[in-house]
């Protein structure tokens, strides 16, 4: 008569649990951080008390010697319409974010929103939480 138990509990650890939970944090803060847009240029920002949270799909920054950047790249005055419809044609609610300058003058600003008026892009204008 055999009376030995018939269950045998394994001492054995597997570590495919851990190495998934590992792989998906991993690719979660990769996703994440490619997410986070960073204007390099350093502007002065006008304070508000109300922010917004709508994503972007550009930036145009206007610098105090009133330089124009579509995302960091320089662009003039003129050619500022051309490159938006260039890299916003094909967008289904195309949001331009605006970075400008205190120390801008409004008429640059206005320049902006114009373009944006007249082709049908939504603008918002960044500043920063007053205090």
């Amino acid at each position: 008569m055999d009376l030995r138990s018939r269950s045998k509990v394994s001492v054995a650890f597997s570590m495919a649990g851990m190495t998934d939970i590992v792989f998906l944090l991993l690719i979660f803060f990769m996703l994440t951080s490619t997410l986070i847009v960073d204007n390099a240029l350093k502007l002065s920002l006008p304070q508000s008390t109300n922010q917004v949270s709508e994503k972007p799909v550009i930036t145009v920054s206007i610098t105090k010697d009133l330089e124009f950047y579509v995302e960091k790249t320089r662009v003039s005055v003129n050619e500022l319409e051309s490159v938006l419809k260039q890299r916003l044609d094909f967008r289904i609610e195309p949001t331009i974010s605006l970075y400008a300058d205190r120390a801008v003058p409004l008429e640059q600003v206005v320049k902006v929103m114009n373009i944006a008026k007249n082709n049908k892009y939504k603008l918002i204008l960044a500043t920063t939480p007053e205090e």
